[in-house]
Order: structure tokens, then sequence, then C-alpha cells
């Protein structure tokens, strides 16, 4: 499924979200378009998260226009096109299951509710694909409480791709991990961003994304204050300095991310050659 060129992706006009009634962002205008990585910067508590939320209707939306791919967010059911990774340091300890099992669970919204889900050719082949991307195929079948953190961020981000979604929502996904797995994490990110993946990635660390974000968007105290291009953000970086984690170095931004092994060539992970399925 494709979107009509220069239709917005995501759009939001004049739109709040919050809980109980208690608005957190508020008075939002954004446009998001096929192919673009947007990182949404902000201090903790500004309403990042809260925002990227709003958008898959995990909180309340309490007012303004929320539009995805052209429909009125409380109308559209096609949330299989959205792929999720939550801001979740690690899974729980408590579940039991395969790196695969976990992946396949992208794969549900593909199934109907009251039909059995019986694993299919094309399922098999786009979970192997998106293991694949994350690097993590020789792992399909551990345990997934033996994976470190970085390993199971880069599960949780293979689970969103399995869903063949048009549009990634990542929260955070590089913190809380050493160093050697945020650069195989921005690996994988690039990877996504050289397939034409469009991205919308909260985060904290600008410096492990440079190179694959076209836009920023950065969230004060649950409004938008900025949203231009990685020069003009440069420009001013100096006013949003509490926006972007202050533990990288200036060097830190010049890091090639190594190549994963067994890095797949561009393309969709449906084997037939599709997008959105």
């Amino acid at each position: 499924m494709t979107t009509t060129e220069g239709t917005p992706i995501i759009e939001l006009r004049h739109a709040s979200f919050g809980y109980a009634d208690q608005a957190v962002v508020t008075g939002a205008t954004l446009a998001i378009h096929p192919g673009e990585v947007v990182a949404v910067l902000g201090p903790n508590g500004s309403g990042k998260s809260t925002l990227v939320r709003g958008l898959l209707g995990l909180n309340d939306h309490l007012g303004g226009d929320v539009e995805l791919f052209g429909q009125p967010r409380e109308s559209f059911s096609d949330f299989a096109r959205l792929g999720y990774v939550p801001q979740r340091h690690t899974l729980s300890a408590s579940v039991r299951a395969t790196v695969a099992e976990i992946v396949a669970v992208g794969r549900l919204s593909h199934h109907r509710w009251w039909r059995p889900v019986v694993r299919s050719s094309k399922d098999a082949a786009i979970i192997d694909r998106a293991l694949d991307v994350v690097g993590l195929n020789d792992r399909a079948h551990a345990d997934v409480a033996t994976l470190s953190g970085g390993q199971q961020r880069r599960v949780l981000i293979a689970r969103a791709l399995a869903s063949n979604p048009d549009v990634l929502l990542m929260d955070e996904p590089t913190a809380g991990v050493d160093t050697a797995n945020q650069q195989v994490l921005s690996t994988v990110l690039a990877r996504l961003a050289a397939r034409g993946t469009t991205m919308v990635i909260v985060t904290h660390e600008l410096a492990a994304l440079a190179e694959i974000v076209t836009r920023i968007v950065v969230v004060q105290g649950g409004h938008l204050v900025f949203d231009g291009s990685r020069d003009e953000f440069a420009s001013r970086t100096g006013e949003f300095a509490s926006s972007v984690d202050g533990h990288h170095h200036e060097d830190e931004n010049r890091v090639r991310s190594p190549r994963l092994p067994g890095a797949p060539s561009a393309g969709p992970l449906d084997p037939r050659g599709g997008g959105h399925s």
C-alpha cells in the first residue's frame, strides 16, 4: 500500500494530548511525509513520549485534529501501518519466549482475530527478513531472556518491522545501552533510513542518529518550539541544549557505525516485493 505523493503520513493541526483530561502536549501542528526521518527532542517531562503515544491512541486526544494517512485518527483502523517501539530498556525477565516468537507477534495484526494463528511461509519469510535487518538471524531460536539489553532493543525493532509498517515510531531506541550496542542500533536505523523507511524517533541522543535524521522537532513544556532541518537546528543548538543528552562529545558526531555481519541489501520485508501487507 502506498501513500499519495505529497500527502502526509501523519498530520497534526493544533492537537493536544494528555492523561485523564490533563493536557501534556497542547497546540501541536506537524506534518510528516513519506521517507522523512524525524528526531523528536526535548528535556525529560517535556511531552515527547506523550506526543508519539497520542498518535497511536495510547493516551487521550484532548483537542485539535489528528490524521493518519489522510484519515481522521478516530476512524482510522489499519494500525498495522504504524510500527511502534516503546520506551523500554529490556523485555521482562519473566518473558519465556524465543527471539523469533517475540518478532512473530508483529504478524498478529495480519490475522483475523477469530481464526487460529498459523504461521504461513510468508509470515516466516517476513520474520526472517526482520531479524536479518536487525542482525539477529543467528539468535532466532535463543531465549530472549539471554540477550543483552541492546539485543533486546533490536528484537523490539524487528517485532515492529514484522508488521510491514509504512512508518516506524520509536521512543528512545538507543537509550540505556552501552556505546557498542548503541552504535549497532544506529547501524540498524541507518539501514532502515537507506531503504526509505519513514521514522519518527524520540531521543536525547542526537549524535547517535545525526547521519540519518532529515528533520528535527523540539518539544519544550508541552509545546512544539522548533521544527526544521539539521542545519537549522545546528545554527540554534544553544537554545536547545537541554534537549540533547549532555554526555555526548563533539567527536562522537563523527563516529561511523560499524556494519553488522550479513547486512542485507535494501528492500521491503514482504518477500513478494510489496510494501505494507
